[in-house]
């Protein structure tokens, strides 16, 4: 495990749902573990005995720690996920999975029933994006919109 880094990302009380959900939309995921909080140091963390406190998960490969550690922290848009897709159907599957119950906001942009943020990019658009001819019109093009359309970004001249 040396130098390995894993991302924790602190829910109020929904870490193993957060999990069952992401593990179900990604490849090559599952959970590796679950721990519980004990009846120890229940006056510092306030849960009952047997409650979740933690879920160790991978995500395409990807090691993350789900932490219940209450409401004190939330989600903000300083922390996003860059999904980066071959083709419109990809785009199409996770925009449709991870907007359930969450919010379309803009330029690929999501944020979905827990409040991560995600961007839905099609891989194609760091090479838009490094046209000087193009650049400046595809931008203006994927400003307008909220789920990123391959051919809409293609067709910008």
């Amino acid at each position: 495990m040396a130098n390995q880094i894993t991302t924790c990302l602190w829910f109020d009380n929904h870490a193993e749902e957060a999990c069952n959900f992401y593990t179900s939309i990604f490849r090559d995921s599952k959970i590796e573990s679950i721990s519980r909080y004990g009846k120890e140091g229940f006056e510092f963390h306030g849960q009952h005995e047997g409650t979740v406190m933690s879920v160790s998960f991978k995500i395409n490969g990807q090691s993350f720690t789900a932490l219940n550690g209450g409401p004190v922290f939330k989600f903000n848009e300083s922390v996003s996920f860059q999904v980066f897709c071959e083709n419109q159907e990809e785009i199409d599957y996770y925009w449709d999975k991870l907007t359930a119950d969450g919010v379309e906001v803009q330029c690929g942009w999501l944020k979905d029933k827990f409040g991560l943020s995600w961007q839905i990019i099609p891989s194609i658009l760091p090479e838009l994006l490094s046209d000087p001819a193009k650049a400046g019109k595809v931008t203006t093009a994927f400003m307008k919109m909220k789920k990123l359309v391959i051919a809409e970004l293609l067709a910008v001249r």
